[in-house]
């Protein structure tokens, strides 16, 4: 038995990295466990972008933790000298026919009154002058758009394995390849098994995404699931201007395109050949994340192009020059749960992922970490267990 830890993280992905950083920080004695080597390809946490912004059209209540999570990104930016954060501008798109099978049918309404509450300076432009502004995208006249200046992209590979350095220099202890099997709450400590050995420390942090469901009793989280997601990086057209595609005239975007689900994008990073990553959503196919297929097919890169990026970026060609497959792990209504097991209070349970929880990262592991040590911290009542 290894003791006398203050916390342990369990998962080392988004959440998990920012809370060992966090906890490092503050001259907590931290134990950080995960079954693979961060960051990796098989969880949530990859796929060279994440979006951020900070006005959601899931609530409002999201706001302060992205706020406060920019502000963080640019401090981890300072003390690491890594480029984690560029803020290129964010649209959220919609017409009369929109998206509404899962998250919020009322996306873009709810941006804007997030927006608004925030005091995120903002525009409201009609199809015909964002088309102007920004050609790339093929949106209608009709068409509303929301647009801020404050989002962008994060990179997700870059802000965990960036913020894990920083919590090894700062004297976190980070097993990675080893697996994490149980924990107990015996009076004063929690007791954590892993394929290796066993461990002690005043609070555990749980924030196994994907593999969350191993862990703990499910009923906890009523329509726990994780399910399978694909993206795909597609090729600008000979004769398109490519410059309409770089950051600078391309902000990331969600879609409520009128289809099954929203879209999303970024801007391409590379050159014409590399791509233009664009993807939608899936909440209805649970799977295992140790058994799930891991390659994209070829008919999955066809549909998604038929369906979601031909008809609204005609610069863009049928060919899927890359694609990847993350993993969601959702409750319903896309919520959070962050909050202390209603049975074992060292346990704090990490889990706001529901597919945009990248963003606010930095500001959980923070708020984690003030859990963990008894500081005060951003309000997370929202994110309660339910009972």
């Amino acid at each position: 038995m290894t003791g006398n830890f203050d916390a342990i993280v369990i998962g080392l992905g988004a959440m998990g990295s920012a809370a060992s950083y966090q906890l490092a920080k503050r001259g907590a004695k931290v134990l950080g466990f995960d079954r693979y080597a961060p960051p990796h390809r098989l969880g949530s946490t990859h796929g060279e972008t994440r979006i951020t912004r900070v006005a959601n059209g899931e609530g409002l209540e999201y706001s302060p933790l992205a706020s406060r999570a920019n502000t963080l990104w640019r401090e981890i930016e300072r003390e690491s000298g890594v480029n984690l954060l560029t803020q290129n501008g964010f649209a959220a798109i919609a017409g009369k026919k929109r998206a509404a099978k899962a998250g919020n049918a009322e996306f873009l309404e709810v941006t804007i009154a997030a927006a608004k509450a925030a005091g995120i300076e903002h525009e409201i432009l009609d199809g015909k002058e964002f088309r102007r502004r920004f050609p790339a995208f093929n949106v209608q006249d009709g068409d509303t758009v929301y647009f801020d200046r404050v989002g962008g992209f994060l990179r997700p590979e870059a802000c965990v394995e960036t913020q894990l350095r920083l919590a090894k220099e700062k004297g976190a202890e980070i097993h990675f390849n080893e697996q994490a099997l149980s924990f107990e709450e015996k009076s004063d400590r929690v007791l954590v098994k892993t394929a290796s050995g066993e461990y002690s420390a005043k609070t555990l942090i749980l924030a196994a995404g994907p593999w969350l469901p191993g862990l703990i009793d499910t009923k906890l989280m009523p329509g726990l699931k994780v399910t399978r997601q694909i993206v795909c990086w597609y090729r600008v057209k000979d004769g398109a201007r490519f410059e309409d595609f770089q950051p600078q005239r391309f902000p990331v975007f969600v879609w409520q395109v009128p289809a099954e689900q929203i879209s999303y994008g970024f801007p391409a990073l590379g050159g014409p050949e590399d791509g233009v990553k664009i993807s939608t959503e899936q909440y209805d196919v649970a799977v295992d994340p140790d058994s799930m297929e891991r390659t994209v097919s070829v008919a999955e890169q066809a549909a998604l192009y038929d369906e979601y990026v031909g008809p609204y970026f005609p610069g863009l060609d049928r060919n899927c020059v890359r694609s990847d497959v993350c993993l969601y792990t959702s409750v319903p209504d896309s919520r959070f749960v962050i909050d202390r097991h209603p049975a074992q209070r060292r346990v704090i349970v990490a889990s706001p992922c529901s597919g945009h929880g990248f963003k606010h990262s930095a500001a959980i592991g923070e708020a984690l970490a003030q859990m963990a040590l008894g500081e005060p911290h951003l309000d997370l009542s929202a994110f309660r267990f339910h009972t």
